[in-house]
C-alpha cells in the first residue's frame, strides 16, 4: 500500500488522469486530494466526475475542501437562495454547460459541500491551505484550513511533533517544491500546489500538478496536458 497526495487540479482533467495514470495506482493505495478541483481551467465538472468515478471503482480516494470548492457552494446558494446572478466562474460554468450556477446539478453542490476540510494520520497531516496556530484547536477555523498563508512562522512544532503538513493553495515552481521537498526532515511541511491550471507559466515551473509519494518520499510531476487553455 501506498500513500499520494496530489496539488491543486483546477478543472485540468486531461492533466490529472494523465497523472493518475503515470502513479499507476492500485484499489490498495491511498490517494489525498488537497482540494481545488474548480475553476480556472476548462473542465470542472469533469474532474468531479474522475473523483466519484475513480471511488465508484474502488479505489481509495480521500478529496478534500478547498476554497474554491466553498465558493462554487457559496455561489450557488446565492443564486438560489437570494436571486443574485452571474456568480460563477466561466470556465466552471462552461463545463457544465450552463449560464448560471442554479442550473448546476444539487448533486455537484452536495459533493462539494459534504468535503472534509483536513486529514491526519499517525505522522501525516493534510489540508488544502494551512493551520491555525494561533487557536487552541490548530483545526477548529475553517477560514484558515481553506484560505490562510504566511503562517509558517506560527507553526508550534512541539505540538507538530514528528508529523508534516502537506498542503497546497498557493502556487509554486517545481524548483521552489523540490527545494522545500529538500528541507522536509527539517521544517515538516511541503506545499504540493504547482500551478496545474497555468500551462502558459511552464518556462517558469509553474503549469504542473504534483504528487507526492508520501511512502517512498518522492515527488512526481506532470506538466499540464489541457487544449485551449486560457491562463
Amino acid at each position: 500500500m501506498r500513500t499520494f497526495l496530489i496539488g491543486d487540479i483546477h478543472g485540468c482533467v486531461k492533466t490529472f488522469d494523465t497523472l493518475i495514470s503515470k502513479i499507476g495506482i492500485s484499489r490498495e493505495d491511498h490517494v489525498i486530494l488537497l482540494g481545488d478541483y474548480v475553476d480556472r481551467g476548462l473542465f470542472s465538472k469533469q474532474v468531479i466526475d474522475k473523483i466519484v468515478e475513480i471511488q465508484d471503482q474502488g479505489f481509495r480516494i480521500t478529496a478534500l475542501k478547498g476554497n474554491h470548492e466553498e465558493i462554487f457552494v457559496n455561489n450557488y446558494l446565492a443564486e438560489v437562495e437570494k436571486g443574485w446572478y452571474q456568480m460563477g466562474d466561466d470556465e466552471l460554468l462552461q463545463s457544465f454547460g450552463t449560464p448560471d450556477m442554479k442550473s448546476i446539478s444539487k448533486t455537484y453542490i452536495e459533493f462539494c459541500d459534504q468535503l472534509p476540510l483536513y486529514y491526519t494520520e499517525e505522522s501525516l497531516i493534510a489540508v488544502h491551505a494551512g493551520l491555525d496556530f494561533g487557536s487552541e484547536n490548530h483545526f477548529s477555523k475553517s477560514e484558515y484550513l481553506l484560505w490562510s498563508r504566511d503562517w509558517y512562522p506560527s507553526i508550534d512544532y512541539d505540538w507538530l511533533g514528528n508529523r508534516i503538513i502537506v498542503h497546497g493553495h498557493t502556487p509554486r515552481t517545481i524548483e521552489e517544491i523540490k527545494t522545500q521537498f529538500g528541507e522536509l526532515e527539517k521544517d515538516r511541511i511541503l506545499n504540493i500546489d504547482g500551478g496545474a491550471f497555468l500551462s502558459e507559466q511552464k518556462y517558469y515551473g509553474l503549469g504542473h500538478l504534483c504528487a507526492f509519494d508520501y511512502t517512498n518520499m518522492k515527488l512526481i510531476f506532470q506538466e499540464n496536458v489541457e487544449i485551449n487553455n486560457q491562463y
